[in-house]
C-alpha cells in the first residue's frame, strides 16, 4: 500500500494492489479501480495495477501538537487535582484512560493529555475554551512578581504565533487572525471545497488583499456549488456566478419571490434576502474588476488594503452562512413538501 498525502486540507490516500486480470480486462470489486497495464506473469496472464483514490477530509487542527506540548510541560510542576481542575473549569472531560495513545511515566503529564486529547482541536468552540485553560495553566505556573521573561514563556509564546495566536504579558492569549467561518461542516458529504477557501482567506487576510478577495468570491462559488450539490441539483461547470447564485437561493427558497408565508414571506425579510443576492454579486465584481487575485493585471491595483478585503470577506461569509444555515436547518421553508 503506497499513501500520498497532499499539503492542503484535502488528503488523497492512494490504494495501490496487484491483481491477475482477463485479457478483456475484467477489474474484480467494480469499476472504482483504475488500471495500469504492468506486464504478463510467468504463466502468462496479464498483470494490471489497480490504483484506487479515497477522499478523506481533515479538518486543520487550530493549535498544533507542538503548542500542546509546550502546556502539557507546565503540568509537570502542578498537582494532578489541579491539572484536572483547570480543564474541568472549562467543560472539558478526560477521554477513557485506555484510549489514551499517549505514553509517559509522569502522571501529571498523562492526566494532561487525558483532558487534551478529548478536545476537536478543529472545533473553534473547543479550541476557544481550550485557550482558556492554556491561560489558567500560565497563571498557576507563573511566578507571582516575576519581572523578567522566563524561558517557558517564550517558548509558548513563539509557538501561538506560529499558530496565528497572540500571548500578552498578562497571559492572555488572543486570537491574531480569528476562524472566519464558525460552522459544523460536517454534516455535509464533501465540505472540502469550502475548507481550502476558508484556509486561503484566512492566510491571506492581513497579508494579501487581493488574495484575499479572490478567495471570499471562490468561497462563494464553492458554497453555492456544495449546497446544490447536496440538494442533488446538477451543477452547470460553466455558469456564471450570479446565475449560481440566484440558482441556489431559489432552490432553498430565499428568493424574495418564492418566500413562504410566515417570517421568511415578510416585506422586511425579503429585502434582506434581495440584499444577500447583490451582496454575493458585487463581491464576485469586485474579484473581477481587477481588485481580487485570478485575474492578471497590466498595473497592480492601487489603495487597495486590509480594510477592503476584510469588508469583501466579511460579506462573502454573510451570505456562506446564509446559505449553510438554511441547507442545515429541519424547520427551513425548502424542506416543506411542494402540495
Amino acid at each position: 500500500m503506497e499513501l500520498q498525502l497532499a499539503t492542503t486540507p484535502l488528503l488523497a490516500v492512494g490504494q495501490t494492489r496487484m491483481l491477475q486480470s482477463s485479457e478483456d480486462g475484467t477489474v474484480p470489486g467494480g469499476s472504482a479501480w483504475t488500471r495500469t497495464f504492468v506486464g504478463k506473469n510467468h504463466d502468462g496472464l496479464r498483470v494490471c495495477s489497480y490504483l484506487q483514490f479515497m477522499t478523506v477530509i481533515a479538518r486543520r487542527e487550530l493549535v498544533s501538537p507542538a503548542t500542546r506540548n509546550a502546556f502539557r510541560s507546565l503540568a509537570t510542576d502542578l498537582t494532578v487535582r489541579i491539572v484536572a481542575e483547570l480543564w474541568e473549569d472549562h467543560g472539558f472531560a478526560p477521554i477513557p484512560p485506555e484510549e489514551l495513545k499517549y505514553e509517559d511515566p509522569g502522571q501529571r503529564r498523562t492526566m494532561f493529555m487525558l483532558y487534551a486529547e478529548g478536545v476537536d482541536w478543529s472545533d473553534p468552540d473547543h479550541v476557544r475554551r481550550a485557550l482558556l485553560v492554556f491561560e489558567d495553566f500560565i497563571r498557576a505556573y507563573r511566578e507571582p512578581g516575576q519581572q523578567d521573561t522566563p524561558k517557558w514563556w517564550e517558548d509558548i509564546r513563539v509557538r501561538l504565533e506560529r499558530d496565528g495566536f497572540a500571548l500578552d504579558e498578562s497571559g492572555k492569549i488572543l486570537w491574531a487572525a480569528p476562524p472566519v467561518l464558525v460552522r459544523d461542516l460536517s454534516s455535509l458529504s464533501d465540505p472540502s471545497g469550502i475548507t481550502i477557501e476558508l484556509e486561503r482567506i484566512r492566510r491571506d487576510l492581513t497579508t494579501d488583499p487581493p488574495g484575499a478577495i479572490g478567495a471570499a468570491k471562490q468561497l462563494i462559488e464553492a458554497t453555492a456549488k456544495t449546497a446544490l450539490r447536496e440538494l442533488a441539483i446538477e451543477i452547470d461547470n460553466n455558469a456564471a456566478l450570479p446565475s449560481l447564485i440566484s440558482t441556489v437561493q431559489k432552490s432553498l427558497k430565499l428568493d424574495a419571490a418564492s418566500a413562504p408565508d410566515g417570517p421568511d414571506g415578510s416585506k422586511a425579510i425579503k429585502k434582506v434576502l434581495s440584499g444577500a443576492i447583490n451582496i454575493a454579486v458585487g463581491v464576485a465584481e469586485l474579484r473581477n474588476q481587477g481588485f481580487g487575485s485570478g485575474h492578471g493585471q497590466a498595473s497592480a491595483p492601487s489603495g487597495l488594503g486590509v480594510r477592503h478585503a476584510r469588508l469583501t470577506v466579511n460579506a462573502a461569509v454573510t451570505w456562506c452562512e446564509l446559505i449553510l444555515d438554511t441547507l442545515a436547518d429541519p424547520a427551513a421553508p425548502w424542506r416543506r413538501a411542494t402540495p
